[in-house]
């Protein structure tokens, strides 16, 4: 197989770009629509228990993915270090699985714009088609739907320059709405509406464990830094250092979104509601504007975490193409926008189908993308330690501290978060989330087989070796 690859990334993102592109992933819609059922779930104070320990463990495992990251900053991030440290199955199945969280996390956002939309414009749902999980899905409401994912997908195709500056548009826009709400809450809420501080329903541990399933999905969106790490215009060692900045950024911002809800809100107001951050938004300034602005916040964030995504996701798409683990049209870059315009366009594909599904889909998206973000994860620290010992001189920029350590927690931090997926745990999938899930990696395997038939592991090799020596 001749090299599909003609042209070269580009080395644009400045440090901005790359805050922006990692936050704005973390902080999508899932804090507008499911903040609420967190506190019902745990409690005010155990829902940001699950944050804030869900958090350390992603912090662990940010760390790992900060020193790999600055050694190697190839395109393909996770692909890259599991390749070089534990061989061609597992690198392709760690990418693989970090992809299903990509195209979930893609997915998912094509579903919520549809359902933020209804509570700007309630009753636009028109057009019967059939019922899924007992939900109506409507013509209108899946055109929106398809609409915004097509939309995302143009902004992506012209380029990392055009999808960079929508992120750090839409991100200052919610930055600007969520300060004004924890401020306003901190001046006007009641420590008393925090109460129960702990589910009494479902227990202490069971109510963090059940938000804790959630926390892997809501945090994904640091490890894009590591799939465009060739569009990165940074020193090796800063891109390490913004990844974890990107992460803290996350972990104080949920907590208090947490936080400021639960202040505003009793919880007869949040089993009323539902969308929580936005009626207690509504409560701070005793306004429906104030509503409204917060609704607008929540579809800024559908449109960072899309956009992040989409670049995450084709980034990965490509880097397995290019290593000869998928089909070879999927490494192709455009000529003139230097993006992988293939791997792109089967996101578009993918996403655009889950509108079809109706919101019961936004539950299944989130538990089987999780569980893939959590494999990935487990496969990263283990690269992480892998090279530690292999190749103790290797050049590290950004180098972890105590690093056998580290990533000896962060890949037992990976593992109990696998386990909250497996059946037996409170928060175990659903029959269809496995379903989802075995469906992906089943698609994936189908052209794995074939590629590595095609190409052979040797063509593998070669391609790796390639983009280290560049």
């Amino acid at each position: 197989m001749s090299n599909p690859v003609a042209v070269k990334f580009e080395r644009v993102l400045a440090r901005k770009d790359v805050l922006a592109l990692a936050f704005g992933a973390m902080i999508g819609w899932g804090w507008i629509v499911m903040t609420g059922s967190w506190i019902q779930s745990a409690g005010s104070l155990g829902a940001i228990t699950a944050f804030v320990v869900g958090g350390i463990a992603i912090l662990l495992v940010g760390l790992t993915y900060a020193e790999l990251a600055s050694a190697m900053p190839q395109v393909g991030g996770e692909h890259v270090y599991s390749y070089r440290s534990l061989g061609h199955f597992p690198s392709f199945l760690c990418t693989w699985s970090i992809v299903l969280g990509y195209i979930s996390v893609v997915s998912f956002e094509a579903v919520a714009l549809p359902t933020v939309v209804e509570h700007l414009f309630p009753n636009y749902s028109v057009g019967h088609l059939w019922t899924v999980a007992g939900w109506e899905v409507e013509a209108t409401w899946v055109a929106v739907g398809v609409v915004g994912s097509l939309v995302m997908m143009w902004i992506n195709y012209l380029g990392i320059r055009m999808a960079a500056l929508v992120q750090k548009v839409v991100t200052l826009l919610i930055l600007v709405v969520g300060i004004m709400f924890i401020t306003g809450a901190m001046f006007t809420g009641d420590s008393a509406t925090m109460d129960p501080l702990f589910s009494v329903e479902n227990g202490v541990v069971g109510g963090i464990m059940m938000v804790m399933i959630m926390v892997p999905f809501m945090f994904v969106g640091f490890d894009v830094i590591p799939q465009a790490a060739e569009e990165i215009n940074l020193p090796f060692r800063e891109i390490g250092r913004v990844l974890m900045l990107s992460v803290l950024m996350a972990v104080f911002w949920y907590a208090l979104i947490i936080f400021g809800t639960s202040m505003m809100l009793t919880p007869a107001a949040l089993a009323q509601s539902s969308l929580a951050v936005p009626d207690a938004m509504q409560a701070v300034f005793n306004a429906p504007w104030a509503g409204k602005l917060m609704v607008f916040a929540g579809i800024a964030g559908i449109i960072t975490s899309w956009n992040a995504f989409y670049i995450g996701g084709s980034r990965a798409i490509y880097a397995l193409a290019h290593s000869g683990m998928l089909p070879a049209f999927l490494a192709k870059l455009h000529p003139k926008y230097k993006t992988p315009v293939n791997a792109i366009l089967m996101i578009g594909v993918l996403s655009s189908i889950a509108p079809f599904f109706g919101r019961p889909a936004l539950v299944w998206l989130v538990d089987a993308g999780g569980l893939g973000i959590v494999i990935a994860y487990f496969f990263v620290a283990l690269s992480f330690l892998a090279l530690r010992r292999k190749e103790p001189n290797l050049d590290r920029p950004f180098k972890v501290p105590a690093g056998m350590l580290v990533g000896s927690i962060a890949l037992i931090a990976s593992l109990g978060m696998i386990t909250l997926y497996m059946p037996g745990s409170p928060a175990a999938l659903l029959p269809v989330e496995w379903v989802v899930f075995a469906g992906w990696m089943l698609l994936g395997l189908g052209m794995y087989a074939w590629s590595r038939k095609r190409y052979g592991v040797a063509y593998s090799d070669a391609a790796m070796r390639r983009e280290l020596e560049q």
